[in-house]
C-alpha cells in the first residue's frame, strides 16, 4: 500500500507539472465548423497530429437528469485546452471537478486524406466512480499514427451519474446518457475532422468496457457505432450493475446524518446539497468485501416513467440470452492477473478482513444463508486450499486470483460465451500477459516481480502519456495498437494484408483466444485452471440474480 500512495502522488504531482507547463502558446489550426459552432484546434506538441481539446458536446441543466445536447457558442471555440473534468473525489477528501463537465477530445492525423477516417472513441474507466477522458491520461500518439482519428470524452460519474430513484427526477443512467449524447455528436460532426460516421468503434477499459457493453444493451444507442473492444469489463460483471439503487440511495442519506427510503424525499435531500458535501460522504463496504464492492452507483435497470427514455430496461445477461441486443463485431478480452490491482488497493486493516462468505458476488442471490456458506467454502477451497490468508506474497496472489477471476475475468468469459450462442459477428478474444516496462499498474500496487499483466496495465501501451517514457517498448506497442486499429478499419484485428500471426475469431464449442505478449499465439480462452471455470458456471447457473423491471421495488429492497 505504501508503494502505491508514494506512486500515485509522484504520478499526480507529474499530471499537474504537465498541466502548468503544457504548451504555453500552441500552433492553431484552421477552424472547422460543427453542430455547435466553430471550432480552432491545434498542432500537437511533438507536431505529430493535430487535436480538438474540451470541445462541449452536451450542457448539464438539471442534476440527475439527462443532458441538453447540442450546445451552441459565439464566435470561434478555443480547443486548444482541455481543463474540465467531472465532479468527483480526486484523492483522499479532496473534491474537484464541475458539474457541467461534458466535453470531449478530438485527434485528427496531420495528412489529409482522400477519404474519410475510421474512428475510435474511448470510454474511460473509474469504476463508475472517478476518471476523465484527458489527454494526460489518454494521449493519442500511438493510436493516431495509424491513420484513425481518436474521440475522449468526459462523463458523470458516482451518485452524480448514476443516482437511480425510479422517479422522472432522478430516473437513473445519466452517465450512461450522456455517453449516449458524446456518441450523437460524433455522429453529427466527425465528418467535420475528417471521420466517417459509418465507421465507428467504441472501446473502453474496466468501467468504459461495461459500458461498451452496455451500449451493446441499449437501444438508446443503436446505430451509434459499428464495432465495439471491451478491454477487462462486462455488464455482466457484478459491479457493474447496481440491482438495488433505492437501498444504497438510502444508506447514503443515513451517511448524511437522514434516514428516509422515499425517492422524492431522497431526491429533495441529493438535489439541495452540494456537490462537494454530497461526494463527501460514501456508502460503506460491508466488513469482509472487496474493495471493488465500494462501486455502488452504478448503471440500474430502469423502471418505466412516462416521457423519460430508457437506457437499461432489463438485466444485461436477460437482454444478452434473449438475443435483443445491438449485434456487431468485437474484441473482448482480460489482463492475466487482473487481481493484483484490486489486492494492491486494499489497506492492512481491511485486507485482514477479506472473506469469502462476505467477498462473493453481489449478483449472487442464495435462497438460505447455509447454501451461501456451502458456497463460500467451495471457492475458499479452490483459490486458497484452505490456508489462512496472510501477508505473504503467494497467499496474496491466491486471493488475488479470486478477485481476478470474479470481479473481470469470469464475466468477461461468460460474455464471450453468450455472444457466441446469440449472435452472428465475429468475436475475437484475448488475454493480455506482457510484462514490459509500461506495467505500472502491477509495478503501483507492488507486484512488480510477479509474471504478467495486472488490471489497466495494457493501457500504457495503447496511450502515450505526458509523463511516462515508452520509448523500450515501441516495438510492442506498435504491434499491439497496430491490432486494435486494424479492427477499427477492417473488422478484423489481423486481416490478411497484416504480417502479425492470425488472430482466429472465437467459434463454439472450443473458443480460442490470443494470447497477447512478446508473441502473439492462439490458446483455450480458460486454460489455467477449468475446475475454477466449473465452479463459477454452477454456481451463477444456479444463483445468478436476473432481477427485471417488474421486480423494481419502490421501496427498501427487502430480498
Amino acid at each position: 500500500m505504501k508503494t502505491y500512495l508514494k506512486w500515485l502522488t509522484s504520478w499526480k504531482l507529474l499530471v499537474l507539472t504537465s498541466l502548468w507547463l503544457a504548451p504555453l502558446v500552441p500552433q492553431p489550426t484552421a477552424p472547422v465548423k460543427l453542430t455547435g459552432g466553430l471550432a480552432r484546434g491545434s498542432v500537437s506538441p511533438d507536431g505529430l497530429h493535430l487535436q480538438y481539446l474540451g470541445i462541449p458536446y452536451a450542457t448539464v441543466k438539471h442534476r440527475f437528469q439527462a443532458a441538453e445536447p447540442n450546445p451552441t457558442w459565439e464566435g470561434v471555440f478555443d480547443a486548444r485546452n482541455e481543463h474540465i473534468r467531472c465532479k468527483q473525489r480526486f484523492s483522499g477528501s479532496r473534491i474537484l471537478g464541475e458539474e457541467d463537465c461534458l466535453t470531449l477530445n478530438v485527434y485528427t492525423p496531420m495528412q489529409t486524406s482522400d477519404s474519410l477516417l475510421p474512428v475510435m472513441v474511448f470510454v474511460h474507466g473509474g469504476g463508475f466512480r472517478d476518471g476523465s477522458g484527458s489527454p494526460f491520461a489518454y494521449g493519442p500518439k500511438f493510436l493516431v499514427k495509424h491513420g484513425i482519428i481518436l474521440v475522449t470524452f468526459n462523463y458523470r460519474v458516482e451518485v452524480l451519474g448514476f443516482l437511480c430513484l425510479g422517479i422522472k427526477e432522478a430516473p437513473g443512467n445519466v452517465g450512461m446518457k450522456d455517453q449516449v449524447e458524446a456518441l450523437k455528436w460524433v455522429r453529427n460532426n466527425i465528418r467535420a475532422f475528417g471521420g466517417d460516421p459509418d465507421n465507428v468503434t467504441i472501446f473502453g477499459e474496466s468501467a468504459g468496457a461495461s459500458s461498451v457493453s452496455y451500449h451493446l444493451l441499449s437501444p438508446m444507442s443503436k446505430g451509434l457505432f459499428n464495432k465495439a473492444i471491451m478491454q477487462s469489463g462486462s455488464a455482466l460483471a457484478h459491479w457493474s450493475v447496481q440491482f438495488e439503487p433505492l437501498t444504497i440511495a438510502s444508506r447514503l442519506t443515513k451517511q448524511m446524518g437522514y434516514s428516509t427510503d422515499d425517492p422524492t424525499e431522497i431526491y429533495n435531500l441529493f438535489a439541495n446539497t452540494t456537490a462537494e458535501a454530497l461526494l463527501s460522504h460514501r456508502v460503506p463496504r460491508k466488513k469482509g468485501d472487496a474493495i471493488i464492492s465500494e462501486n455502488v452507483f452504478v448503471p440500474c435497470i430502469e423502471t418505466k416513467i412516462h416521457n423519460v427514455e430508457r437506457f437499461l430496461p432489463d438485466s444485461p445477461y436477460n437482454l444478452i440470452t434473449e438475443g435483443k441486443y445491438n449485434k456487431v463485431p468485437v474484441i473482448i478480452g482480460f489482463n492475466d492477473h487482473e487481481g493484483y490491482y484490486f489486492i494492491g488497493r486494499e489497506n492492512e486493516t481491511t485486507l485482514a478482513n477479506v472473506n469469502f462468505y462476505d467477498a462473493l458476488p453481489r449478483d449472487l442471490m442464495f435462497p438460505t444463508d447455509e447454501e451461501k456458506l456451502k458456497t463460500a467454502k467451495m471457492f475458499d477451497e479452490l483459490y486458497m486450499g484452505g490456508e489462512k490468508l496472510t501477508k505473504e506474497k503467494d497467499s496474496l496472489r491466491k486471493l488475488s486470483r479470486f478477485q481476478g477471476d470474479a470481479s473481470i475475468i469470469y464475466p468477461v468469459v461468460a460474455t464471450i460465451d453468450l455472444f457466441l450462442r446469440t449472435m452472428n459477428k465475429p468475436v475475437f478474444a484475448y488475454k493480455f500477459q506482457y510484462d514490459g516496462f509500461l506495467n505500472y499498474a502491477k509495478l503501483a500496487f507492488g507486484f512488480r516481480d510477479s509474471p504478467g499483466a495486472t488490471h489497466a496495465d495494457e493501457l500504457f501501451y495503447l496511450f502515450s502519456s505526458l509523463t511516462l517514457p515508452a520509448t523500450l517498448e515501441l516495438k510492442f506497442i506498435d504491434k499491439f495498437t497496430e491490432m486494435w486499429t486494424n479492427f477499427a478499419k477492417y473488422g478484423n484485428p489481423t486481416p490478411s494484408s497484416s504480417v502479425l500471426p492470425q488472430w482466429e475469431a472465437a467459434e463454439l464449442p472450443e473458443p480460442k483466444l490470443m494470447v497477447i505478449d512478446k508473441e502473439l499465439s492462439m490458446a483455450p480462452v480458460w486454460e489455467d485452471n477449468t475446475h475454477a471455470l466449473q465452479l463459477w458456471n454452477t454456481t451463477y447457473a444456479k444463483f445468478r440474480k436476473t432481477r427485471t423491471e417488474k421486480d423494481f421495488l419502490l421501496g427498501v429492497d427487502k430480498t
